[in-house]
């Protein structure tokens, strides 16, 4: 079997070469022009006999999504699936007497007769090649089914057989899944009967008369059969995808005919190399000596990028997310519509001259050929004067309310005139939003910086916008908005970005006020993150925690205790606010400063610890006039000296708790753990990319974070009120599981529980769940029966920490955050 996309030549006989010149081919060689018609037409076209379908593969994953989902149902809910499975049973056996071994003799004979008539069928029409290839794969299906079958029969897969088969009362054991079936489905599925109804309805009449007879013969389960059907499509889907499907697509002769059928014959056609996949280009000839560039899009590549699109969908907001056809028919219509609102904002781009369908599976466009040097070729030595009449042509579109969306450098051509043309504006948008026009603006300012470096790109931006806009669109600067060629080089340049900011932030725009944030995502790779481990660690949880009653608790504890505990809570706050305020010269109000920091116990609900309460400090800073660079590095300073402090305490009090005694003993596997991580950043470190990732994620930041503390240093007072802020923060949660253990009747010494506080600290601020939930309740109970403590008391007394310093603050942390809100404070 050729692989896909091999070279296929023309049907028309050779012809010369003359004025296109012979495409390469992958060996070196070149490929020789094929000359088509009766009127000199030449054609040089590379067709290739297979093709892989994008729908092939979106249609695989999606079947695989829903075994994941069945399987998932099966474990979840057996006792509702089994009691569907049992009315169906007992529904077929009513038949038991009357047509059921009718429908036995049905079933055998429809399984056999069905796949031989099809058989025929291909025979007859000459695709003895597809019936092969659909022979071999039903009988790999059975045997990869069977293989399947053996591995859920084994005792170590026995949860999820029983959550498979699930067979109804009285049946005897059956395989969970059915080989014949599935071998039957894979084998339609490569000979592909889309399009022919009369043959996919004997196909369903044939499976359902086999499924009910082995429903009653309790040969199978609801469960299993869908599973099944399911499984044979999949495998089908692949081995159609990985072979190829044969190709139904116009050959270039075909495209040449239907130019010449709308008023644009050509002599001579050749092939144009792509790297987007999605469609076909050619460069045509005319008769007079015009040139034309024609792109051809293909039915069978309508979902090329599919999955791609539907995860910017889901990732990003509307206005951001490029929406593109499904069908090629809409696409050329998109395209031809940007193109003509192109024109009329007097913006140069090539003329359309057709559109027209070629057969029944493709589209096609026909413009003019630009002629100049495109401004990825002329790269830094672009001149002043022609990257200022880029800006003039951006800007002259979005007047008429035209985004392009695709301002990359290939897509801006220098006419030999001097004049800019703008290619492929089929991706952009018509009566477009003030967002959409500004994301054209950031698009165009990334890719100036990326090509002739950020002070330049923001110099000539100045000179075309006023401050305003430009600091405007700081927000927008993100890599996830960017083009796909502009994200790519800004991952291997990952200073170009944070220049360009630092270059716009010292832009004043005249009123004085921060710069808004902008909401682009929907949904963050973080967020989902977070999700996922927080409903894992919320399933944990509540496994752990079944073990106390809550109102047995807070009814039993000592309630002088707990006061003091609570005490504690609150006294934090004051910490966390003397803290912020010690590493910012400019003064802060202590009440507000407070009430920031209990609006950070209610973001932080939702958002990973020592992140969302991170970001709320920063934009607090930012509301005090303080300059977005000098409040991240701030907050920057606050938690380097918080980390340090942390690690110097946690070193102490392990020194002295184990000179003292020996009573701290923790679990195996805590030895593990620290083991693993030491080994995991020896491997960072050894690794050269693992140490420029390091580099990356960590120079930014220290470069803003060592001027800032170099200064603090600088004064003393604040420096003391910011590292006391941050001892007393450190002490008051010390002395409040303390507290807390005491409040339910155990005892732990002082050390211990700085000991065992800090390390559950520590844990939980990596573990990206809101406020370490999951990981803070695991390692401070670990920690508490480490002391000797029993397993019960530890559990009740993190139960009863946690519930005063995370859960008690949040409602008071919204109020404040409302407070802060409508006073304009963040």
């Amino acid at each position: 079997m050729p692989p896909p996309g091999g070279p296929q030549p023309s049907p028309a006989g050779p012809a010369s070469p003359a004025g296109l010149g012979a495409e390469p081919r992958p060996d070196g060689s070149a490929a020789a022009p094929r000359a088509g018609g009766t009127h000199g037409l030449v054609v040089e076209d590379q067709l290739a006999r297979r093709i892989r379908r994008p729908v092939d593969l979106l249609r695989c994953v999606a079947d695989c999504f829903w075994i994941a989902v069945l399987v998932a149902a099966g474990l979840a809910a057996r006792a509702t699936t089994q009691g569907v499975e049992t009315d169906l049973v007992d529904a077929s056996r009513r038949l038991q007497d009357v047509v059921l071994p009718t429908l036995r003799g049905l079933s055998l004979f429809g399984l056999i007769a069905f796949p031989v008539a099809l058989a025929i069928r291909q025979l007859v029409r000459r695709q003895g090649r597809r019936l092969a290839e659909a022979v071999l794969t039903g009988a790999g299906t059975i045997a990869l089914v069977l293989v399947a079958d053996a591995v859920l029969r084994s005792h170590f897969a026995d949860a999820l057989y029983r959550a498979i088969a699930m067979a109804p009362p009285g049946a005897s054991t059956f395989a969970p899944l059915d080989a014949p079936l599935a071998g039957l489905v894979a084998y339609t599925t490569i000979i592909n009967l889309s399009g022919r109804t009369r043959w996919r309805v004997a196909l369903w009449l044939t499976v359902g008369v086999y499924l009910v007879t082995s429903l009653a013969d309790l040969r199978t389960s609801v469960l299993s059969v869908l599973i099944t059907l399911l499984v044979g499509q999949v495998i089908a889907l692949a081995v159609r995808y990985a072979a190829g499907s044969p190709s139904q697509r116009p050959p270039g002769e075909a495209i040449a005919a239907a130019l010449g059928s709308a008023g644009q014959p050509v002599t001579k056609l050749r092939r144009v190399p792509v790297t987007d996949g999605e469609s076909r280009r050619y460069a045509a000839i005319t008769p007079d000596d015009r040139r034309l560039d024609v792109v051809v899009f293909d039915r069978d590549q309508q979902a090329a990028g599919l999955l791609y699109r539907v995860y910017r969908l889901i990732r990003l907001r509307d206005q951001v997310a490029r929406r593109a056809p499904l069908s090629t028919e809409r696409l050329a219509e998109r395209r031809a519509l940007l193109t003509y609102a192109v024109e009329d904002a007097g913006v140069r781009t090539p003329r359309l001259r057709a559109v027209l369908r070629v057969g029944p599976e493709a589209m096609a466009l026909a413009t003019d050929a630009d002629g100049g040097t495109s401004l990825a070729q002329r790269g830094s030595l672009a001149t002043d004067t022609e990257l200022e009449h880029v800006w003039d042509a951006v800007i002259r579109l979005h007047r008429h309310r035209v985004a392009h969306r695709s301002l990359t450098a290939d897509r801006i051509i220098i006419a030999p005139d001097g004049q800019i043309r703008l290619l492929d504006p089929g991706g952009g948008d018509v009566a477009a939003s003030d967002l959409q026009l500004r994301l054209d603006l950031a698009q165009l300012l990334a890719e100036l910086a990326a090509l002739t470096g950020p002070d330049r790109s923001a110099d000539l931006a100045l000179r075309k916008l006023d401050g305003a806009e430009l600091v405007g669109l700081l927000p927008l600067l993100q890599p996830v908005v960017m083009a796909r060629s502009t994200r790519s080089y800004l991952r291997r340049h990952k200073d170009v970005l944070p220049a360009l900011r630092s270059r716009l932030l010292a832009i004043d725009p005249g009123d004085g006020q921060a710069v808004p944030p902008v909401q682009l995502e929907r949904v963050r790779p973080r967020s989902l993150i977070t999700l996922v481990a927080t409903v894992l660690a919320v399933y944990l949880l509540t496994s752990e925690l079944a073990r106390v009653n809550l109102s047995t608790l807070l009814r039993s504890a000592d309630p002088r205790w707990m006061l003091v505990a609570l005490a504690l809570s609150a006294v934090s706050y004051a910490g966390a606010a003397w803290e912020l305020s010690g590493f910012v010269l400019e003064k802060l109000s202590f009440t507000r400063t407070v009430l920031a920091q209990l609006a950070s116990s209610f973001v932080t609900l939702v958002t990973p610890a020592a992140v969302g309460g991170a970001a709320l400090n920063v934009r607090y800073l930012q509301r005090r006039k303080i300059p977005p660079a000098v409040a991240a590095a701030s907050v920057g300073v606050s938690q380097v000296v918080a980390f340090i402090l942390h690690t110097v305490l946690l070193v102490i009090f392990v020194a002295i708790t184990g000179a003292r005694s020996h009573s701290l003993k923790p679990p195996n596997w805590v030895y593990w753990v620290i083991a693993g991580l030491i080994v995991a950043a020896l491997i960072v470190l050894a690794v050269p990319r693992g140490r420029r990732l390091l580099r990356a994620r960590l120079g930014p930041a220290l470069g803003q974070v060592w001027p800032r503390l170099a200064g603090m240093v600088q004064q003393p007072a604040k420096l003391a009120e910011g590292v006391g802020g941050a001892l007393l923060l450190s002490t008051s949660y010390i002395l409040c599981l303390a507290a807390s253990v005491l409040a339910v009747g155990g005892h732990i010494a002082l050390t211990s529980a700085a000991v065992v506080y800090l390390t559950g600290a520590a844990l939980g601020s990596v573990v990206p769940t809101p406020g370490g939930l999951g990981a803070v309740e695991a390692a401070l109970a670990a920690g508490l029966t480490a002391t000797g403590m029993a397993a019960a008391t530890a559990v009740s007394a993190v139960l009863l920490f946690r519930l005063l310093t995370f859960w008690l603050p949040v409602p008071v942390g919204w109020v404040a955050f409302n407070y802060l809100e409508r006073r304009g404070a963040i």
